[in-house]
């Protein structure tokens, strides 16, 4: 399990498209891949869990992986949350 603090740097923050893209990168794994911000722990292949964090510029989250691809997972995840 992998476990690493991100910072959103997607410029309208996590809207839905934005959520919907990064569902889409999510989804590519086998991994369970969740997303924490303050008490919240909402898993990141579902749509309409992260849109009820209403994730902002500059926000930071954590981001977890556990699974068999959870290395590749975490890197794309955290290149989409990067503005890449």
């Amino acid at each position: 399990m992998i476990k690493k603090p991100v910072m959103i740097q997607i410029r309208n923050g996590l809207e839905a498209r934005p959520v919907a893209l990064l569902v889409q990168v999510a989804s590519q794994y086998d991994s369970e891949i969740y997303v924490e911000s303050e008490d919240r722990h909402v898993n990141a292949k579902s749509i309409m869990g992260m849109m009820t964090l209403g994730l902002n510029y500059g926000d930071s989250i954590v981001v977890s992986a556990n699974g068999i691809d959870e290395e590749e997972a975490m890197k794309e995840i955290e290149k989409y949350l990067s503005g890449n």
